[in-house]
């Protein structure tokens, strides 16, 4: 069976080949001409039929054993314009969640030969009601970068290794989701049963040469888990190991780190080793200190936001304050209808009032 669908006057038709389970074919090259009928015959088909061209056109289309056409056969289709010009390939994409293809290159291609494959791709994709076109360009093919932009692509976010770029096809206001918009930190407040708490003086950043002690803090990393995050840090600036108990409260800023807002959690650990070892590429000093000491300090009294983790803090040790504990749920994802195929999360709450083990 032939199916012939336009695609737009610049294009021309797009045709797709189909045959019987288990037959393996190869269509013969075709080449349409403007405003003729012409016949095309494909390998063992018994009947000719007559397709209207326009421009030209080539085709290659291969059948698994299990008989059905491979998506990127399917996808990998060569298109021509009404003038008769040369045939385009149309960039190879998945189609993503919200009507919309993501493209992620994985072989070197001349810039001239990207820039039409992605012309003759987006209004292919326009043609089939696609919405938003994501196109990831690895590090190395950042010379396709230019031929993507000057197609209306901009700018969504980068990686180490590769550049996303993102483009919206209907003529309404796009609703692509932003990049990442927060970062998010941790605070460490470890305490010994000598009411003595875990601080270090820092080597670079805002706190440097200014004498003033704090509690070791840091980045969580992708991928990784609050709690997770909250014993590295501890290990990696102090040498002490710790447990997490909980979350005792967090902060959000805006205008912080590259103009991201911050989401910053402070963590109340248990101390599981008492020697330190400082990290001295980071870290000018670490000591375990008295708490009255250490919200004596003249930064302490004058930062409101400091003063009240410390009365936070302190009302936790005392056992009057309720801090929230990472309680671990699976959610079934809608995209699957394995019971085995779950996300995992954490949900930080208040066990105090709940009836649950």
């Amino acid at each position: 069976m032939i199916r012939i669908r336009w695609l737009s006057k610049h294009c021309g038709y797009l045709l797709l080949l189909s045959t019987t389970p288990n037959r393996s074919y190869f269509a013969n090259p075709i080449s349409f001409l403007p405003s003729k009928d012409i016949k095309v015959r494909g390998a063992g088909w018994n009947d000719t039929e007559k397709v209207r061209g326009a421009g030209c056109l080539s085709v290659r289309a291969a059948m698994s054993a299990s008989g059905r056409v491979s998506s990127q056969a399917v996808e990998r289709v060569v298109v021509g314009n009404e003038e008769g010009q040369r045939g385009v390939e149309i960039l190879r994409s998945v189609n993503d969640e919200h009507e919309g293809v993501i493209v992620e290159l994985v072989e070197p291609m001349d810039a001239a030969v990207y820039g039409s494959s992605l012309r003759a791709s987006i209004s292919h994709w326009r043609q089939q009601g696609k919405r938003g076109v994501w196109i990831k360009l690895p590090i190395e093919f950042v010379n396709l970068v230019e031929a993507t932009v000057q197609q209306g692509f901009w700018y969504h976010h980068a990686e180490p290794k590769y550049l996303m770029l993102v483009y919206w096809i209907p003529e309404v206001e796009h609703t692509l989701p932003a990049n990442a918009t927060h970062r998010v930190g941790i605070g460490a407040f470890v305490m010994n049963e000598k009411r003595e708490v875990l601080v270090v003086q820092e080597n670079s950043g805002v706190f440097r040469g200014t004498g003033v002690w704090k509690f070791p803090t840091g980045v969580v990393e992708e991928g990784e888990d609050i709690f997770d995050a909250a014993v590295r840090e501890v290990k990696e600036e102090t040498g002490v190991d710790s447990k997490f108990v909980e979350v005792l409260a967090f902060r959000q800023s805006h205008q912080a780190f590259f103009q991201k807002s911050d989401l910053f959690f402070v963590c109340m650990m248990q101390p599981l080793s008492f020697d330190i070892q400082k990290q001295d590429s980071e870290i000018a000093a670490a000591q375990w200190m008295p708490i009255t000491e250490y919200a004596a300090q003249p930064f302490v009294q004058n930062h409101e936001l400091t003063k009240y983790l410390i009365e936070i803090c302190l009302a936790k040790t005392d056992g009057v304050y309720p801090g929230l504990s990472p309680v671990p749920t699976a959610t079934p994802m809608p995209s699957t209808s394995s019971s085995s195929d779950k996300k995992k999360a954490y949900l930080y709450l208040s066990r105090s009032g709940l009836n649950r083990d």
